[in-house]
């Protein structure tokens, strides 16, 4: 690692939701609430926590494509919250994202060729045959011939649409990008053949990922370090291949006890109720009404995110007095 690449600050989104009675106030579902991170150079930054929790929301405001309602975004230490549309452009070829679903995320209409070349045409980057050798070197660098180019996107499988869809994102040769639930949709033996495909490129190209799944097996097979969320807030970091901190936010080894394991016959950590209404939050900690370990304090008072260690940070009430050993 060579220091800090992208950070957010208090990062905020909301949402207003129309109103159903006519007097009634507007209210705004916080997709989003004051998160903070940093994400080192050459790291692969993984972004985990159920469906709903705004882990999508933020990977799309750190590339752009979501206006935050509060906070910054950082970039090389240059703020990019404020760029213009000129700035932003130039951007791009830092920035890039693969989206979720890579059925819908490719122009059906369209060859493979033209989906790849459109980006350097847009960027005004070399003539028709230098464009040709970066789409050709890009298919290659996926693990797809060229012979794909004049392919169209019904004519490949899930796993070969996913790699066009990695080779779009690296074709402007960018330095950081955004993983969205990249291998949800795909069978399993698919999903290990991209992940090995990602890891594979981050050390060749010398690529910075945030990688966002709901899936923590996988996020903590390609992860360097993973940020938990729950109801929109960052509850714990936490290095992923570290056999000394394991995991301490009660949310988190709820998460962690539910992934099978062959070796060793763990108990399972049931949380109680369901996650709460993103309309009405809970007060205080937002997980402790399904918290087996809550507090009076827990209801009254949101904990910060604060340092256990130089790399992990969990917010939480039990490890600020010592309630709980480490």
């Amino acid at each position: 690692m060579s220091g800090e690449l992208l950070r957010v600050e208090v990062l905020e989104k909301q949402y207003r939701v129309p109103k159903t009675k006519l007097f009634e106030p507007r209210q705004a579902v916080r997709a989003v609430d004051g998160v903070s991170f940093g994400i080192e150079e050459g790291e692969i930054f993984g972004l985990v926590g159920e469906s709903g929790c705004g882990k999508s929301t933020m990977g799309q405001m750190i590339v752009r494509l979501v206006k935050e309602s509060a906070g910054s975004v950082y970039y090389r230490d240059r703020k990019i919250n404020d760029l213009s549309g000129t700035g932003m452009k130039a951007l791009r070829q830092e920035l890039q994202i693969v989206f979720q679903d890579p059925y819908s995320s490719l122009n059906p209409k369209k060859t493979i060729g033209w989906l790849l070349e459109e980006p350097l045409i847009i960027h005004g980057i070399g003539d028709k045959a230098a464009r040709k050798k970066i789409v050709t070197e890009m298919l290659e660098h996926v693990g797809l011939s060229p012979d794909y180019l004049k392919r169209y996107p019904h004519e490949l499988s899930g796993g070969q649409k996913q790699r066009v869809g990695i080779a779009a994102a690296l074709v402007l040769k960018p330095k950081f990008i955004v993983i969205d639930e990249a291998v949800s949709a795909l069978d399993v033996s698919v999903q290990s053949q991209i992940l090995n495909l990602l890891k594979e490129l981050r050390d060749k190209l010398r690529l910075t990922y945030l990688f966002i799944s709901h899936d923590l097996n996988v996020v903590q097979y390609i992860s360097d370090r993973v940020g938990v969320m729950y109801l929109g807030k960052l509850v714990e970091i936490f290095d992923a291949g570290s056999t000394n901190e394991a995991p301490l936010h009660p949310y988190t080894k709820a998460l962690f006890s539910a992934i099978p394991d062959l070796k060793e016959n763990k108990e399972r950590i049931l949380l109680k109720g369901d996650v709460p209404n993103p309309l009405h939050p809970p007060g205080g900690c937002a997980f402790h009404p399904r918290c087996p370990m809550a507090t009076d304090r827990c209801s009254k008072e949101r904990p910060p995110l604060r340092s256990i260690t130089a790399r992990h940070k969990v917010s939480c009430h039990l490890y600020e007095e010592g309630e709980v050993s480490l």
